[in-house]
């Protein structure tokens, strides 16, 4: 498979290699010192150390390694406080969703004042981006939340660990270098539940009742691609063609969603901000209850998703997205990740807040949620 090359509206290089490109794109741009922001976890594999070989010629390549579990302020913070001590010039975001949220958002404070919930779009006093955000890229590891095509950045507060979002285009990267040779070592449960993440974007962006047939389009076949490979991805671990259709699928579920979310991202969000949950994985957990749902509000579109997935009818869909999850390992419920059944009243309080169940395709009360979570365990 050769590179492709591409925009939409980020500059998209794609394919097994990309990443050997990073090191030639900053030099010829004029850029000598890049910080990487990674994960803890990442810090300390092969993949980062040989992606650093790609960049040594020529560049003093610095390191924040800070990022840990889901994005909080003060790692944002703590990643500004690396930028300004290595005199960086540029930023490159290596990692899953929650180091490339945090790199955007590093390269935001790294050249403002204050505090980075200070600029969270829902701020009373909201700061305005005002300076010119340092150079940009970003290089996914995990294909689930899309966020390398992102103008979004999803961090935590300290201290209640609710989410809030940094929103602006200008947090979009400079260049994207998407490379699914780095996803061959992700452990079976990682690619199952960063997999249901982008599969969930596709779904729910489809299915938002805002008016973008663009994102429709997108959202659709990124389902397609997904449905087709996740599961081989899971159980052949080092098939580039299923991890480079998993790599596009989430790409193409972030793109869409520009379009809007629905009920099932609030209740990831919510187990996010509760019980620290894994994002994707708290995504797979919910669809079932949230998409059984929504059937009634959208039947015509359900009947797309299905054939667009092969699982037949529009009824099927929901059967089809639960033998899919057997079939990939993802765990039978709540409870089986250590949700407590005295945690839903929580998770309900929090997710009726979220700003994503505005766009689902049927309106959720709090006692909804409640039935949502319930239905989970």
């Amino acid at each position: 498979m050769s590179i492709a090359h591409f925009s939409f509206p980020t500059a998209i290089h794609f394919g097994p290699g990309s990443r050997k490109l990073t090191g030639s794109h900053l030099r010829d741009r004029g850029l000598r010192r890049p910080l990487i922001v990674t994960d803890r976890a990442l810090a300390t594999l092969p993949v980062l150390a040989e992606f650093m070989e790609h960049l040594r010629t020529g560049l003093d390549v610095g390191v924040f390694s800070g990022v840990n579990g889901n994005p909080t302020a003060a790692q944002v913070m703590d990643g500004a406080d690396a930028y300004r001590l290595h005199r960086a010039d540029c930023v490159i975001g290596f990692g899953g969703g929650a180091a490339l949220d945090v790199a955007k958002v590093v390269a935001l404070m790294a050249v403002h004042d204050g505090h980075v919930l200070e600029y969270a779009w829902d701020h009373p006093q909201v700061r305005p981006i005002v300076n010119d955000l340092p150079y940009f890229i970003a290089l996914p590891t995990t294909s689930g939340t899309g966020s390398e095509v992102g103008r979004s950045s999803v961090v935590s507060e300290d201290d209640t660990h609710l989410k809030r979002i940094v929103f602006s285009p200008r947090l979009l990267a400079k260049a994207v270098f998407a490379d699914p040779e780095v996803t061959l070592g992700l452990p079976a449960a990682v690619t199952a539940a960063t997999g249901m993440d982008a599969l969930t974007h596709n779904v729910e962006s489809y299915l938002s009742p805002a008016y973008h047939p663009l994102c429709d389009g997108i959202a659709l076949e990124g389902a397609r691609i997904a449905a087709r490979s996740l599961a081989t991805a899971v159980r052949e671990p080092g098939n580039l063609a299923a991890r480079s259709d998993m790599m596009m699928a989430s790409m193409m579920g972030a793109i869409a969603f520009q379009k809007d979310l629905g009920a099932v991202h609030a209740c990831a969000h919510a187990l996010g901000a509760v019980c620290d949950l894994h994002h994707g994985l708290a995504n797979a957990l919910m669809i079932e209850p949230v998409m059984r749902f929504n059937q009634e509000a959208a039947p015509a579109k359900f009947a797309e998703l299905a054939h667009a997935v092969g699982a037949g009818s529009g009824e099927a869909f929901v059967p089809w997205l639960a033998q899919l999850k057997r079939s990939i390992g993802i765990p039978e419920s709540l409870a089986a990740v250590g949700v407590k059944r005295e945690q839903i009243g929580r998770l309900a309080d929090v997710a009726v807040k979220d700003i994503c169940h505005q766009t689902n395709p049927r309106p959720c009360t709090r006692e909804d949620f409640v039935r949502f979570f319930e239905q989970a365990f």
